[in-house]
């Protein structure tokens, strides 16, 4: 068995836990029993359990045909046992949704149980649940049309967005992890190599989205390929940086943008500086304390930003623009700017040491 553990076990209600006890079955019972199972639940897979409860197996129809295939019986008692998935893969309960997904598309899996720290089953994800009951209106455009150049010789032939982290581009994950939270209108504007972007994606009907580009004839900073975007959409829009690794919760921003009813939200990320020395404290020509290389700790842009339609009409056509400036524009105008502090993993990858950290790599 492939098990991804946390740290916690989830409190399930026992309703839920009557449901879920419902897809259970024993190695000891036969194939009939576990396709009455599979049959009566719309999961399309029952989980095997031994005298404990604990998940020890799986059995989906695959599985069944091929036992029948070797000889297997189905109706000879411990046939479950026979023909169970022995190597099968679990989540714990801290996982998220956007986590869950990323990992169901890489293993090409349709259900993927959550165990609890004995290995007894709490919950299940389903992947057509993940792909259409969260489905939000609000489209979303990733920047991936920078030459990536602090990152040479890695980005000599290869786009920023591209280079891997565990094993899978930035870019996908970025794709994969908006697909987790319902957004499957995605825009990914390109320039450097985009064509290399193009061919890796095409539609992303094989990522559960829909792809289209935008195509910079030239740089338009972190701003300009907003104006390229088809209008007509009355939602706000999500824009990304293409070189962030990151597990935030897209909701919570979405969510805080509408109730807050801002014109621009800026995503923002805490960023400590130590100061290498003792600072002096000092009133008129007497010293009044000292402090021993004090950490100060500032708010950053993020690179993940949501735009009304009127901010998004804000943006020149076709020109270089930096994506702050759309904000001081804002707050010129005195209009409502919504500033989110972001909760969860956050790694922008476009200088080398952030890179290695991203990849696990040690900093020698």
């Amino acid at each position: 068995m492939t098990r991804k553990t946390t740290t916690r076990s989830a409190s399930t209600p026992r309703a839920t836990r009557s449901r879920l006890g419902q897809l259970l079955v024993s190695p000891r019972q036969t194939l009939l029993d576990a396709m009455k199972v599979i049959d009566r639940k719309r999961t399309k897979v029952a989980f095997v359990a031994d005298e404990s409860r604990r998940v020890i197996g799986t059995l989906a129809d695959g599985d069944i045909r091929r036992a029948i295939l070797r000889g297997v019986a189905l109706n000879a008692p411990g046939s479950v046992a026979e023909a169970m998935h022995r190597d099968f893969k679990s989540v714990g309960s801290t996982v998220s949704r956007a986590e869950v997904l990323d990992l169901m598309r890489a293993w090409r899996i349709a259900q993927l149980p959550v165990l609890d720290e004995e290995g007894r089953l709490i919950g299940l994800h389903l992947l057509e649940e993940l792909l259409g009951a969260l489905e939000r209106p609000n489209r979303a455009l990733i920047m991936a049309g920078g030459r990536g150049v602090r990152l040479m010789p890695l980005t000599r032939n290869v786009p920023k967005p591209m280079l891997p982290v565990a094993g899978r581009p930035i870019l996908e994950r970025l794709v994969l992890h908006l697909v987790g939270y319902g957004i499957r209108d995605i825009f990914i504007a390109v320039n450097y190599l985009g064509e290399m972007i193009e061919r890796h994606f095409g539609d992303g009907s094989a990522h559960g989205c829909r792809i289209r580009y935008l195509h910079e004839t030239k740089a338009l900073g972190t701003g300009g390929p907003v104006s390229l975007m088809p209008r007509g959409s009355t939602h706000p829009l999500l824009v990304m940086n293409g070189d962030l690794v990151t597990q935030v919760r897209i909701d919570e921003i979405l969510d805080f943008h509408e109730q807050g009813g801002y014109v621009a939200t800026m995503c923002l990320k805490p960023y400590q500086v130590e100061i290498p020395f003792g600072v002096a404290e000092v009133e008129a020509d007497r010293l009044v304390g000292l402090r021993e290389k004090p950490t100060h700790t500032m708010l950053t842009n993020a690179g993940i930003y949501v735009l009304s339609p009127e901010a998004q009409r804000m943006v020149p056509k076709n020109t270089e623009f930096p994506m702050p400036q759309l904000f001081e524009r804002c707050l010129v105008e005195r209009l409502p700017v919504g500033a989110h502090l972001l909760r969860g993993d956050w790694i922008d990858v476009g200088r080398p040491d952030e890179f290695r950290r991203a990849r696990g790599e040690s900093e020698s």
